[in-house]
């Protein structure tokens, strides 16, 4: 390799230059990773368009990522050049009661990756090896870059604690609320009822694990969830489209004493019937991210042929044309699940 590498930076939103600095060395503790793949998530969407409430520019984007081992540091022992890995982007403290308590993913102080420090949309990128995961070898360098939003929706799945069974509504079926729906399924839920404004969006979320999919554009969440799962509804609600529409779909139609699971960011804030919340004593719950051993069922799941990621791969698009995979993604929108940066093109 050369001194010196390409990497992304976010200037201002909707203003993207690739840039030539110097390849990182890696420390004692790091090892470095010649980036392969980068994929694209609802988030980074929200960065270029300067409605992510939590990131400054400019910022040099990439976390869900892929690559191959190309050095490592003097005091790593697990890793070695040539593997094929991918990292979890989440920068922690360590001291703080979340992690403390084991649950690092709500640290005080967390930063992530591409959006509060420097992502990995370079050719090279040194991290820490408590961040790497290897992935099987005989995954592509794309499903390795998808395992981080597998991930998410794992973590999502296990917030509630009954799956085995039972019987799951998903509203939103983009790339996040898809990858869930395959996930609740690889857990063991019965049925799934999914939910989209998009027939395109809906046919695939059928292809890939839906039992039931509704577009409420043209009929009523309500009367159609009691087709599927008659009076009792479902046992819960995993909200994935980040629309206060959405969200009163979920709790105006919920089982009383159900549970709703946030899993959609909210570029906005959300106005929601507390009153009803409460009325109908529901369980409002969270999801953050994810913990290493999401990583590690995500890729169980896909390794055993659960959950299928090649389905939700639309495009490929090289480094040197960032800007456009945005622009894709804008222009494209009800057919686009994950656009994919071709960090190093020659491998897939």
């Amino acid at each position: 390799m050369g001194n010196y590498m390409r990497q992304q930076v976010m200037l201002e939103p909707r203003k993207i230059e690739i840039r030539e600095v110097e390849i990182p060395k890696p420390k004692a503790n790091e090892v470095l990773i010649k980036i392969k793949k980068m994929g694209i998530c609802g988030s980074d969407i929200h960065v270029f368009h300067g409605t992510h409430p939590y990131t400054s520019y400019p910022i040099t984007q990439g976390h869900e990522v892929s690559g191959q081992i190309a050095e490592v540091g003097e005091e790593v022992k697990d890793f070695k050049v040539g593997q094929k890995v991918t990292i979890e982007p989440q920068l922690v403290c360590g001291e703080c009661k979340p992690c403390r308590d084991g649950r690092y993913n709500c640290c005080e102080k967390l930063k992530v990756l591409g959006f509060q420090a420097t992502g990995a949309a370079s050719e090279y990128f040194a991290i820490d090896a408590s961040k790497v995961t290897l992935l099987p070898e005989k995954f592509t360098y794309a499903e390795g870059a998808m395992i981080e939003p597998l991930a998410v929706t794992v973590h999502a799945a296990k917030r509630y604690p009954k799956l085995e069974g039972a019987n799951a509504v998903v509203l939103g079926c983009g790339p996040i609320g898809i990858l869930l729906i395959q996930s609740l399924k690889a857990f063991g839920v019965s049925k799934v009822f999914a939910t989209d404004i998009s027939d395109y969006r809906l046919e695939l979320a059928g292809r890939l694990g839906a039992d039931y999919t509704v577009n409420t554009l043209n009929k009523d969440y309500a009367t159609e969830l009691e087709k599927a799962f008659g009076a009792d509804k479902a046992d819960v609600v995993y909200e994935c489209a980040g629309t206060d529409i959405t969200m009163d779909q979920a709790i105006q139609n919920a089982r009383k004493g159900s549970m709703i699971v946030l899993v959609a960011v909210f570029g906005k804030k959300a106005s929601i019937d507390l009153a009803k919340l409460n009325d109908s004593e529901l369980d409002l719950n969270t999801s953050m991210m994810y913990m290493h051993e999401d990583y590690v069922d995500a890729i169980r799941f896909v390794e055993e042929g659960k959950i299928k990621l090649e389905p939700l791969q639309s495009a490929f698009i090289s480094m040197n044309e960032f800007q456009r995979a945005y622009e894709y993604i804008d222009e494209n929108k009800e057919s686009t699940m994950k656009v994919i940066i071709d960090i190093d093109p020659l491998d897939r």
